[in-house]
């Protein structure tokens, strides 16, 4: 089963809290749902007939016949077979993050979804961008970058009520937007920063590892990049690729002043000498 083009299939779509179920099930039972018609799958996930229609038609198809014909062609295609030459075991253990790597590569085949979240973003004046836990360093890491083209960027990693101060603080400066960082495992601290960054009145991006997890339907738009489990610590660097091609986007939306500002810094750090010369 091609179970990356599956996600695929589901990734990057506004899906109701009823849609992103019959998702998850999907994404869970695969070689069952792809041969189940409306009135069963809307039985087995505990929504209405019309919702697995409805879900249908969100992912561009215009029956439902036409959705579970696709669904059936992608768990019935065969997985590729392994290399033929030997890898040792830490080699087979990089072999899936390269897998992980295209399966980002291939998700980004409509770069759409990414285009948007990075529109908004540039435009939100403050940008807030929350990472806590595992996730911290690469709100960081974003944040570091995004501090050389966007006029106000504040990295909150601190749970509970500094989080909550925090993001109300950027609304009352003016933010619109505020990007989200959640690598499993997910904190509980995070799902209630996006619930509280919806009450005050911003909308989220979130970058996660799937598209239908416990946070998702907390955001307004989601980007996904796989993450390697079979390292004896996780690995992100699907997740670190995603973040630097959401920066590469994001400043491609800036005005030009502001992407001028980045060669500026070059400059400047030039005449310092801020960096050791190669």
């Amino acid at each position: 089963m091609d179970s990356t083009a599956l996600r695929q299939l589901l990734g990057g779509r506004r899906l109701s809290p009823a849609q992103r179920r019959i998702a998850r099930y999907l994404l869970e039972h695969p070689q069952e749902a792809a041969f189940l018609g409306t009135v069963d799958l809307a039985e087995r996930v505990g929504v209405s007939q019309a919702s697995v229609t409805r879900f249908a038609f969100a992912l561009g198809f215009e029956t439902f016949p036409e959705f579970r014909a696709a669904v059936r062609s992608l768990v019935l295609t065969p997985t590729a077979t392994a290399p033929a030459e030997e890898l040792n075991e830490i080699q087979l253990l990089v072999e899936t993050e390269i897998r992980n790597l295209r399966s980002l590569r291939d998700g980004l085949a409509d770069p759409g979804p990414l285009r948007e979240a990075a529109e908004a973003l540039a435009a939100s004046r403050p940008l807030p961008v929350m990472g806590l836990r595992v996730s911290a360093p690469l709100a960081h890491l974003f944040g570091y970058f995004a501090a050389k083209v966007h006029l106000d960027v504040r990295v909150l990693d601190f749970p509970g009520s500094l989080m909550e101060d925090g993001l109300t603080r950027a609304v009352d400066a003016g933010a619109s937007w505020a990007l989200a960082f959640a690598l499993p495992r997910y904190p509980r601290e995070m799902r209630d920063a996006l619930v509280f960054a919806k009450r005050v009145g911003l909308r989220t991006v979130l970058v996660t590892d799937q598209p239908i997890n416990p946070l998702t339907e907390h955001a307004d738009l989601v980007l996904t990049a796989p993450v390697s489990s079979h390292f004896a610590f996780d690995s992100h660097a699907a997740s670190t690729a995603l973040c630097s091609a959401l920066l590469h986007a994001m400043l491609a939306a800036l005005p030009k002043e502001r992407q001028a500002s980045l060669d500026a810094f070059e400059a400047m750090a030039s005449q310092r000498e801020v960096f050791v010369a190669d």
